[in-house]
């Protein structure tokens, strides 16, 4: 490692996202400390070399740099501003890096505090499942101080391939939002074709096939594609939680009084899903809705 990447590290929220980003600093050479409130999860990443610490405040304590990945608002609150938060310990970190995907008023109330603490902050949320992140395929947005970015850019490389930095502030969160909003639509369009061709004759898997060799395909349409196939729903990322992103997502338009139509229609179709079962299961499970929608019950026509 350079010289700029010998800092000791934290990281906090080790679910799957988490040890998959955790994992691939241990993979770059970091020195990293672990938490997570269910201790046993930590245990993955002890076995790649991190050290798990028992406590927040011992995390800190451990750490010039603590990095976060947590599902919520209310998460990243009580793990940085709550009374055993990081800002609450008594060595606080020099930086802490949150790459959760929250709202920005989640993250400008974090960011006042820490600012009043003497920590530094910066909102770095990532894009990718975790199979995808563990492989070296994410890619990180970023938005806070230009000195604070420079410092943590190293780690954000070790992580992602990809790291953009849009702004002093809260940017980084509404660019997020707006791309799982698209991830969102663009998959409801997937399922809605694949339902029309396959309720018209073609093999499902098949019309898959074409559509991830053709200009349309990509990355995404193709590992979506795949699943959509096979009608494997093991959650890389839920339709639950697709929901909360959509919340945030027509929350900002609101503000910003932008009419979003489509994404207010696939908000809905996401609700359906929950509805339906659907919410801890992979968000390609919205093929389901359409295929009951048009009367394919049986995901066949």
């Amino acid at each position: 490692m350079s010289a700029t990447q010998c800092e000791r590290l934290g990281w906090l929220g080790t679910g799957r996202m988490g040890t998959a980003m955790a994992g691939r600093l241990l993979d770059g050479g970091a020195e990293v400390s672990v938490w997570n409130r269910t201790a046993a999860k930590t245990r993955p990443l002890v076995e790649r070399g991190a050290t798990a610490v028992a406590t927040i405040d011992a995390l800190a304590g451990a750490s010039d740099i603590v990095l976060v990945m947590v599902s919520a608002d209310p998460d990243l609150l009580a793990v940085t501003t709550g009374a055993d938060g990081l800002l609450s310990a008594r060595r606080p970190p020099e930086v802490m890096v949150d790459c959760s995907t929250v709202s920005a008023e989640a993250s400008a109330e974090v960011r006042r505090a820490a600012e009043a603490s003497g920590v530094a902050f910066l909102a770095a949320p990532i894009s990718g499942n975790p199979q995808v992140v563990g492989a070296g395929g994410g890619s990180i947005v970023a938005s806070g101080p230009q000195g604070v970015y420079e410092r943590v850019r190293p780690y954000l490389e070790m992580i992602a391939p990809s790291v953009t930095r849009v702004g002093p502030a809260e940017e980084s969160r509404l660019v997020k939002i707006c791309h799982n909003l698209m991830v969102g639509m663009v998959t409801q369009a997937l399922v809605e074709v694949t339902a029309l061709a396959e309720k018209g004759g073609v093999d499902r898997a098949e019309f898959l096939d074409f559509i991830g060799g053709s200009a349309l395909g990509s990355p995404f349409v193709r590992a979506k594609g795949r699943a959509l196939a096979d009608r494997d729903y093991t959650p890389t990322f839920t339709t639950r939680l697709l929901r909360k992103d959509f919340d945030l997502g027509m929350g900002a338009a609101r503000e910003l009084e932008v009419p979003m139509p489509v994404g207010a229609l696939v908000r809905q179709l996401v609700q359906s899903a929950i509805g339906q079962g659907y919410g801890e299961a992979d968000f390609v499970a919205l093929y389901e809705v359409e295929a009951k929608a048009a009367g394919m019950r049986d995901g066949a026509a």
